[in-house]
């Protein structure tokens, strides 16, 4: 969406107030009702609905009435509170060009009161090109769900910091200025990316400088993840200055060694094909090979100050644990004479405390051994008592074996009659409906036949 600072002058308070309730209700909200962005920007006058219908106009905010009547805001309004927010400040008074086009940003350029010219960088994360952002970034960190919106005001947030850190400790970076919501001001770069330079007159001095920077930047804690050609510009003088920074993560991270090595493979890479510079290995009589001054730094080389910029700025992958062993390691050498003697008490404590848990262990070893002897001894006096009285009762058991067996055979007789007689009343179950009436016919005429008789 392209930005359109001439609407500014066509927005009054109203419609900025509305404009700032819709950004408050979508803190809890992703489509802010409309009666809820009424309430919240409770104009004197009321008219709320009217100003909405002309920041639609001007497409600051999108309405949604798939599920109820709501609104968000766009990117653009965005843009136009951040903008608002940084001219009421005295930041910048104008707004010109777009000097730059990124898959997470874009930039223009502003002028001060004084006309300094400055860049303004207007983070855009969600973009077609580029939406995988919850699984390459860290911006959410433990957060599930989340808006473009917000995960762009963490990106310029997490910039500014290393910017600002950067800066303090003589790095090569643009000087930061001021940052609202998903806007960052900072110095303007007089130069080019290293993309466009088709000839270097030192390309080899340029490339360790380069080269230098990774490796620094690998001491303070901190790994670029992206440092390639398109972030890093070169003026008239070839003055190297870097670029681009939110995705910046910590020598701690799990795949520091990766993103290390990547960087350093795009620097060799492009000076490799841009301007025909050979890295050659010398390879001896040995298995080893012996490199010259351009060789490729090693990630496991680099040794790490203690006073390093993860910490400070909570870079991804640097845990609170590692922090408080940090904290301890330093800390170590100075206080190692007080810990001497904490140490040694520890110690003791621990050896009184395994004195202790043995003897524990041994009482209940004794314990156990007594259970099985008094077990042992009861299971001996059992068996001798039935060896005893097994000849005594071998007669009587004959005898009741015997009358077992003829209660068993009655039992097994009776089920048997039972189970006949359950089968022959189910045949008479089977019969005709009118045998009854056979049955009392036959009784019927015998009756007859023995009167007849009679008389």
């Amino acid at each position: 969406m392209k930005l359109d600072v001439n609407v500014l002058r066509y927005l009054s308070k109203d419609d900025f107030r509305v404009l700032t309730a819709v950004e408050m209700g979508m803190r809890n909200h992703e489509i802010v009702p409309s009666e809820l962005v009424e309430r919240i920007a409770s104009l004197k006058h009321g008219g709320t609905y009217k100003v909405l219908k002309n920041l639609l106009k001007y497409k600051l905010l999108h309405h949604d009435g798939s599920k109820y009547d709501g609104f968000r805001l766009t990117y653009l309004g965005y843009d136009f509170l951040a903008i608002k927010t940084l001219v009421n400040r005295g930041i910048f008074t104008g707004v010109g060009r777009q000097i730059g086009v990124g898959k997470e940003s874009d930039i223009f350029e502003v002028a001060q009161e004084d006309g300094t010219i400055l860049a303004m960088k207007l983070h855009r994360l969600g973009r077609t090109s580029f939406r995988a952002v919850k699984s390459k970034r860290d911006y959410l960190r433990h957060r599930s769900s989340f808006s473009w919106l917000y995960l762009s005001r963490l990106a310029a947030l997490k910039e500014f910091a290393f910017m600002k850190a950067l800066e303090e400790h003589d790095f090569p970076v643009p000087k930061a200025i001021d940052c609202n919501r998903h806007c960052v001001i900072m110095s303007l770069v007089q130069g080019y990316p290293m993309v466009q330079v088709k000839q270097l007159q030192n390309p080899e001095t340029i490339f360790e400088k380069i080269i230098g920077i990774v490796v620094r930047l690998a001491e303070h804690g901190l790994i670029h993840c992206d440092f390639n050609e398109f972030n890093i510009m070169i003026d008239d003088e070839e003055k190297i200055t870097m670029i681009d920074f939110p995705q910046m993560v910590s020598v701690s991270h799990q795949n520091a060694q990766m993103y290390f090595d990547r960087d350093i493979e795009c620097i060799f890479k492009f000076f490799r094909k841009r301007f025909n510079m050979i890295f050659h290995e010398d390879k001896g009589e040995s298995d080893e090979t012996e490199v010259d001054e351009n060789s490729r730094p090693s990630f496991y080389d680099i040794t790490k100050d203690a006073n390093a910029l993860d910490r400070d700025l909570e870079a991804s992958g640097f845990t609170r644990k590692e922090q408080n062993d940090l904290d301890k390691f330093i800390e170590g050498g100075v206080e190692k004479s007080e810990d001497s003697d904490e140490d040694e008490e520890s110690d003791d404590e621990e050896q009184t405390c395994e004195s202790n848990e043995e003897e524990n262990l041994d009482k209940l070893k004794s314990l156990q051994l007594q259970e099985k002897k008094s077990s042992d001894g009861v299971d001996a006096e059992v068996k001798l008592d039935k060896t005893e009285k097994g000849d005594e009762d071998g007669d009587e058991s004959d005898e009741e074996e015997e009358e077992e067996d003829a209660e068993l055979v009655k039992k097994l007789g009776k089920q048997r009659r039972r189970a006949m007689a359950a089968a022959r009343g189910g045949r008479k179950s089977q019969s005709s409906r009118n045998t009854y009436k056979d049955k009392g016919g036959r009784s019927q005429n015998s009756k007859i036949h023995g009167n007849m008789s009679g008389w």
